[in-house]
């Protein structure tokens, strides 16, 4: 497997990062998932703009391009024989010795990995899928918002107690805050509508300021359906006619179901209109459908 390191193109086992790298020591990186469509990543300057912003709160000093990114994947796709793919882009703060420093990091790192897409069969979109709620609360953010960054703990432990729940197959987990509001799942955004309103959990929760969920708020919002962003609670979500989830790889799901320990509840037999009108915005400005290769 071919990867990218530092704007070159390398094998794998070559890609390789000091132990003294405060990436591996501390979690001081950050990194960006998102894909391609016909062969161009979508919202590329979006996730570069979050990447910069989150660097700059951290002191590394790591300020690339999009006409500098673009090549590179295009030669790492290549390498891998793929046309389409799944990208994460991943910096690392660089070599500091041990100890906690107060300068910023002035050598970071870049690592470019690709895989092939995923592919999500129809009746994804069609039938959906189960959100189960978590015990297991979102952590509060290490600074002001919540980077994408590499300490990923919080979210590989509710990954873990999703897969030991009895949750259906496929089923995203929901992480609620410490004061039981609705956070987002693990590795989505939530949205849901009740009535003619849209709404969506505020960044004060402590989410993700995902890049996918602000291009959804846009598109709704261009339709005339603002969403509103606030502290909603389970019952809130218990109440919605429709929910839906979104993240970069997937786009948009809608959730069909909603499980807890306490018990599951219907929500819709499909696709709900309004994740329907959004799904097909979405795919009309990608040009492309998901899972496709």
């Amino acid at each position: 497997m071919k990867v990218g390191r530092d704007g070159l193109v390398v094998d794998a086992k070559e890609a390789v990062i000091s132990v003294f790298d405060h990436g591996f020591l501390y979690g001081m990186g950050l990194f960006e998932t998102f894909r391609t469509y016909n062969g161009q990543p979508y919202l590329l300057q979006s996730h570069l703009n979050r990447l910069a912003a989150g660097c700059h709160e951290l002191g590394i000093r790591f300020e690339w391009t999009a006409d500098r990114v673009k090549p590179w994947l295009q030669e790492v796709l290549a390498a891998n024989g793929l046309s389409e793919g799944y990208v994460r882009l991943t910096v690392t703060a660089g070599d500091a010795g041990l100890g906690l420093p107060a300068d910023d990091y002035d050598e970071p790192h870049a690592l470019l990995m690709v895989k092939p897409l995923p592919t999500m069969p129809p009746s994804l979109y069609e039938h959906g899928k189960e959100l189960w709620r978590l015990a297991l609360p979102r952590n509060t953010p290490e600074g002001g918002q919540r980077l994408k960054s590499l300490h990923y703990m919080n979210n590989i432990l509710a990954k873990r107690e999703l897969a030991a729940s009895p949750a259906a197959a496929g089923a995203e987990g929901l992480m609620l805050t410490r004061e039981g509001y609705l956070a987002e799942g693990i590795v989505s955004n939530v949205f849901f509508s009740r009535g003619e309103r849209l709404y969506t959990p505020a960044l004060a929760t402590g989410i993700l300021p995902g890049i996918t969920r602000e291009r959804v708020m846009a598109l709704a919002a261009a339709l005339g359906y603002p969403v509103e962003e606030g502290l909603y609670s389970w019952d809130d979500l218990a109440a919605a006619d429709e929910i839906w989830l979104t993240n970069s790889i997937q786009e948009l799901v809608p959730v069909t179901s909603l499980a807890s320990a306490d018990g599951r509840r219907v929500v819709s037999e499909g696709i709900g209109p309004y994740t329907s009108l959004l799904l097909q915005a979405y795919r009309s400005e990608t040009g492309g459908t998901a899972g496709e290769d």
